[in-house]
C-alpha cells in the first residue's frame, strides 16, 4: 500500500471527507554521484564562508534577502517560522469552476486522493460522481510541507485527482518577454496554411501515451551498461537542419506525402516513415513494387549513420548489434528486414 504524503479532510459546506494525498507520478531520471577525474574519490558539497574559505556549521547559517545595491536583509529561521502557515489538516473548497476554464498553464503537479477509511467511501464516491456529472473542479487551498498551495480537485475516471496550481502572479505574460509573430502574417486562404492543415490531418490519431518513451534516459542507461561491459560507445546522429523558409510549402508537401505513404495516418506512421524510408512490405505487392522497395531500402542503408543503423537493428531485435561495425549492421538490418 502506498504511503500518503499528506492526510487531512476535504471540506465543502457541512461535508468533510478525510483523505490521503499520494504522488501520481514518479521520477525515472538517472542520477549520478560526482567523482574527481582519474580517482575513485567522491566529491562533496560543503557550506563555505565566501570570504574566509572556512566551512560553516548548518546551525550558524541565516538567510539574507537581496534588496539591491549589494545590500541584504538578514532573516533568522525562527522569524520565518513565526509567520509560516500552520500545519493544516484541512483543504477547504471555496468554489467549483468549469474544468475548461482552467488554463493548463496553471497546472503544477498531480496527486491522487483516496479516502482514509472504508466508512468514507460513500461521500468520496458522491463527490467524484458529482464532479464528473457537472464537468467541474473544486478549488481550494491547503498547507503541505510548510507551504500553502492553491489546488483543483477534478475527477479522473474512478479517482479524484488533486492538481496543485500556480498562483496568477506566477504566470509570465509571453507578450512581454517574447518576440511573437502577428496573427495577420497568416491569411485564411494561405496555401501553406492549407498544407499545414492537411499535414495535421494526416498525422492525427488517438492519444496513446504508452507509445512514447524517454529515449534520452534509455540512451544514458545503455551508455552506463556499455561502459560497464567495455563495449563500443556510439554517438547519436545530428538533429535535422532547420527548414528553409523559402521552401516551406515544398517541405510541408513532402511531410504530408510521408505521413500518407502507407495509406494511413498518425504521428507514429510519419515517424516510422522518416526512419525507414518508404518500405512497402507485403506478399500481395507486385514484383515491380518489391524491387523498388529493395532499391530504396539499399539506398537508405547506404546513407544511414551507424547510430541510425544501430537503432534499426534494435527495432529488428538483431542479436550482437552493439559490437558490430557499420557495414555489419547494414548487412544484419538488410537480412532481418
Amino acid at each position: 500500500m502506498a504511503r500518503a504524503i499528506w492526510t487531512g479532510s476535504i471540506s465543502f459546506g457541512l461535508v468533510s471527507i478525510p483523505v490521503g494525498v499520494y504522488s501520481a507520478t514518479e521520477d525515472h531520471t538517472v542520477h549520478f554521484h560526482q567523482f574527481e577525474r582519474g580517482t575513485a574519490d567522491r566529491v562533496r558539497n560543503l557550506r563555505v564562508n565566501e570570504r574566509t574559505g572556512d566551512e560553516v556549521e548548518y546551525d550558524d547559517i541565516v538567510k539574507g534577502a537581496d534588496v539591491g545595491d549589494g545590500k541584504y536583509v538578514v532573516v533568522e529561521p525562527d522569524e520565518l517560522e513565526a509567520i509560516a502557515p500552520g500545519r493544516s489538516r484541512n483543504l477547504e473548497i471555496s468554489e467549483f469552476v468549469d474544468l475548461d476554464e482552467i488554463d493548463p498553464i496553471y497546472y503544477q503537479r498531480t496527486y491522487w486522493l483516496a479516502p482514509t477509511g472504508e466508512e468514507y467511501h460513500r461521500p468520496y464516491a458522491l463527490l467524484l460522481q458529482a464532479l464528473s456529472d457537472s464537468d467541474r473542479a473544486a478549488i481550494g487551498t491547503f498547507v503541505m510541507r510548510g507551504k500553502e498551495y492553491l489546488a483543483a480537485i477534478r475527477p479522473d475516471r474512478d479517482v479524484l485527482a488533486l492538481e496543485t496550481l500556480y498562483f496568477a502572479d506566477e504566470i509570465r505574460d509571453p507578450h512581454e518577454m517574447l518576440d511573437l509573430p502577428s496573427p495577420r502574417e497568416v491569411r485564411k486562404d494561405d496555401k501553406e496554411l492549407a498544407m499545414a492543415m492537411r499535414l495535421i490531418d494526416a498525422m492525427s490519431g488517438p492519444w496513446k501515451p504508452e507509445q512514447y518513451r524517454d529515449s534520452y534516459r534509455e540512451r544514458v542507461e545503455k551508455l552506463i551498461e556499455d561502459k560497464r561491459e567495455g563495449r563500443e560507445i556510439v554517438s547519436e546522429a545530428e538533429p535535422p537542419d532547420p527548414t528553409d523558409m523559402t521552401d516551406l510549402l515544398a517541405a510541408l508537401q513532402r511531410s504530408v506525402e510521408a505521413a500518407r505513404g502507407k495509406g494511413g495516418s498518425g504521428a507514429e506512421q510519419a515517424g516510422a516513415e522518416k526512419r525507414t524510408g518508404s518500405r512497402k512490405a507485403g506478399k500481395e505487392k507486385k514484383s515491380g513494387e518489391k524491387a523498388g522497395k529493395e532499391r530504396t531500402e539499399e539506398k537508405d542503408l547506404g546513407s544511414a549513420t551507424k547510430s541510425e543503423l544501430l537503432e534499426r537493428a534494435r527495432e529488428l531485435d538483431v542479436s550482437g548489434r552493439s559490437s558490430m561495425s557499420k557495414e555489419q549492421l547494414a548487412d544484419a538490418v538488410r537480412e532481418a528486414s
